[in-house]
């Protein structure tokens, strides 16, 4: 008698054409930040039509697919909007076709990250085939926003839908590895205050471009001495951006300011972050600012929080680790390789704030995120779609 594993891998190759159709039809969805409406109502749409229990919009805009009704909860998460197409003339394909040829699912998002949601409907419709009745709900989301502001969706599910789950599957691309963390990031700026004079007359000014090259040439040698993790690497700080203002382009510069990106490694919080720069700044007359986000979502409800996304990581013998190894191990004779994301995903808020249990596996190679060419294999697609199914029975144990 075939096991359930041998039965979901029968089942996930059978459905693959429905897979890579159903990404199809979402890739050929243009769907930037805050403008995912249509792509929702399609994701929808395939949900019911693969058969789960429940399928709703919540006032963010985040799709809810839910399968079963039991005490413990198991999320399974993927962002829905992706970022632009970028010039057209790094394509050697239709961005927006959807096309399937030799193997792969062509365009803008099949990759980041529509690929986890297409599989997860299949994975949703071989729970329902295969009668999937544990005392488990599954909960299947299609989240918003995450390109502009990775974890605002799941602030939304926890804060104001009251969803806690006692464990999430991040779907962002893995190479179908099972991925275990990643490193975190803020956003902040340092504003500079000086005095203007005549440009004829410098000396009698205070040049704020002054400054703030002097504190973007402390904050590249800060870089060199940042932290490292074993796991995640080191932390990492960079400017990316240089403003600045005067009078006249014959007067000294008044106001100056620097936009720091910087990656945080385990051990690096927030204040301590803030504490570095403050202390290079200290004796200028510049202050520091965390940044905050907030935007309109396409349901017309404005939500935001500060654009501090903290590291995460789970202990490689952590449970839900350790399910994932055996779900995978099952489903497909060999033990997959654990590692972590170079970039920032939903686990920031699910793990990385509320400390939720949060493992991620996806399909495709993340190294095509945000990169022209984007495509994915449908094998993949197919080994996604067979892993969430099947790691619904061993959450269940």
């Amino acid at each position: 008698m075939k096991n359930i594993y041998q039965r979901i891998n029968e089942l996930s190759e059978r459905y693959s054409d429905y897979t890579a159709g159903n990404l199809s039809k979402l890739v050929r969805i243009k769907s930037l930040t805050a403008n995912e409406k249509e792509v929702q109502l399609e994701l929808k749409r395939q949900m019911e039509e693969a058969g789960f229990d429940e399928v709703r919009i919540d006032g963010l805009g985040n799709v809810i697919g839910r399968i079963g009704h039991g005490k413990r909860v198991l999320a399974i998460d993927g962002h829905m909007d992706t970022v632009d197409l970028g010039a057209a003339r790094n394509w050697s394909f239709d961005p927006l076709g959807g096309e399937i040829r030799d193997g792969f699912v062509h365009g803008r998002g099949s990759v980041d990250q529509k690929g986890g949601p297409a599989s997860f409907v299949t994975a949703g419709r071989i729970l329902k085939e295969l009668g999937f009745d544990a005392d488990v709900t599954i909960l299947f989301t299609g989240s918003v926003m995450e390109e502009d502001c990775d974890g605002l969706c799941w602030k939304y599910i926890v804060e104001e839908d009251g969803i806690k789950p006692d464990m999430v599957i991040i779907t962002e691309p893995t190479n179908l590895n099972l991925y275990r963390g990643q490193r975190g990031r803020m956003e902040m700026q340092v504003h500079f205050y000086g005095r203007s004079s005549h440009g004829s007359a410098p000396e009698r000014g205070i040049n704020a471009i002054y400054m703030a090259s002097q504190a973007a040439l402390a904050i590249e040698k800060l870089n060199g001495r940042l932290a490292t993790d074993e796991f995640l690497g080191k932390g990492s700080i960079t400017v990316t951006e240089v403003i600045s203002q005067s009078p006249s382009l014959c007067a000294v510069s008044d106001y100056a300011r620097l936009h720091l990106d910087r990656r945080l490694t385990a051990g690096e919080t927030r204040e301590s972050a803030v504490a570095e720069i403050e202390e290079i700044i200290r004796g200028m007359n510049a202050k520091v600012e965390l940044l905050t986000y907030s935007e309109k979502a396409y349901t017309g409800l404005e939500y935001g929080m500060d654009k501090y996304y903290p590291t995460w990581k789970m202990d490689e013998e952590h449970e839900s680790v350790q399910k994932g190894i055996r779900t995978f191990t099952e489903l497909f004779g060999r033990k997959p390789m654990v590692d972590k994301w170079t970039f920032s995903t939903n686990g920031i808020m699910t793990c990385g704030t509320y400390g939720i249990p949060t493992i991620g596996f996806g399909p495709g190679n993340e190294v095509l995120a945000h990169a022209p060419d984007e495509k994915v294999p449908v094998s993949d697609l197919v080994a996604a779609a067979a892993f969430y199914a099947a790691f619904a029975w061993t959450f269940a144990e």
